[in-house]
């Protein structure tokens, strides 16, 4: 899969494609059918399916201060939607300039003269151009006006299983950006279609859970707009390998600790793995955690031992619940 920055390294000879546009963050369900719907055509027409999605986020620039949680990093959308086919993943900066743009001359500039769209394939929900004025109505005529076709796709729903019980949900950001909220990682990952991951770097902590407490973690730095889990323990697989290294890593488990150490009267909100079952540093070392179950809230402890007795008790239901998720 080719991945381009901005339509200016479209390379010289480029011709048609089917192009499908949205932020995808999480490349849920709901993305992957559309993605899938526009791979599809592309394969049908011998032409190259085309991702063009934005960063930062548009709310970002329109509303500072507004960029919602994320889902998945630029990095783990483009593996993500490789896998389902797309042959290049575009991103486009999101600039003032950008957000200004008239629809007709989004469609035009991007859509029409630089890559030249044979099909464009959205969602229903699909907005674009200054103030999202444009409308899919708008793009089929726009279409019609410049010899593209225009497809839309109705938004997903299916059931899915809450710690509310089963329930049918329209799949999107906001709805799994809320369960992760809430810390039902459970309803995000069948939402998602995988588990939620976060992913960072492993910084040095307070360096308690190992000298105090008998339980050493890793302490996680995540990119400042992370979807983060309610405060909780958590059932996590760990997976780490060394900065700057291709080796996919080991996956490991690990009973994760989201929040501000209520026993120690902490202030600051910390994510920390205590990795089963091995003695080793991971200082420095890239990680990237895929929650699996929440096993209860955070609480403040009057006496350590009375949460070093919970700890323990976490890490094997942790034990139990990863060797079932196998």
């Amino acid at each position: 899969m080719q991945r381009w920055r901005g339509v200016e390294q479209i390379p010289g000879g480029w011709g048609r494609c089917v192009v499908t546009i949205g932020v995808f963050d999480g490349v849920h369900r709901g993305h992957q059918e559309l993605i899938g719907h526009a791979v599809r055509l592309a394969r049908r027409r011998d032409l190259p399916c085309v991702l063009l999605t934005f960063d930062p986020h548009p709310t970002e620039v329109v509303r500072p201060g507004s960029h919602p949680a994320q889902l998945t990093t630029l990095r783990r959308r483009a593996a993500l939607v490789e896998k389902l086919g797309v042959d290049v993943f575009c991103v486009l900066p999101f600039t003032p300039d950008l957000s200004r743009l008239p629809p007709d001359e989004f469609v035009h500039e991007i859509l029409v003269e630089k890559l030249h769209a044979a099909v464009v394939v959205v969602g229903e929900n699909f907005a674009f151009g200054h103030k999202a004025a444009g409308t899919i109505e708008l793009l089929r005529s726009l279409g019609s006006r410049y010899g593209f076709d225009a497809e839309s796709d109705p938004l997903l729903s299916g059931p899915v299983e809450s710690a509310a019980g089963e329930q049918s949900v329209t799949f999107s950001s906001t709805y799994i950006r809320a369960c992760i909220d809430a810390g039902d990682v459970q309803a995000a990952s069948e939402a998602l279609g995988r588990k939620h991951r976060l992913e960072g770097i492993v910084v040095r902590g307070a360096g308690r859970g190992g000298s105090e407490l008998g339980y050493p973690t890793a302490n996680l730095d995540t990119p400042k707009f992370a979807a983060i889990p309610a405060d909780g323990i958590y059932a996590c697989w760990f997976t780490h390998r060394r900065r700057g290294s291709s080796d996919p890593g080991k996956t490991l488990r690990a009973a994760v600790s989201v929040g501000s150490n209520p026993t120690f009267s902490g202030t600051e909100r910390t994510i920390e793995a205590f990795v089963l079952d091995v003695d080793t540093d991971f200082y420095g070392e890239y990680v990237e955690l895929d929650f699996v179950d929440r096993l209860r809230g955070q609480v403040r402890y009057d006496e350590v031992a009375d949460l070093v007795r919970q700890m323990h008790d976490d890490v094997e239901r942790t034990r139990a619940i990863l060797d079932a998720d196998r």
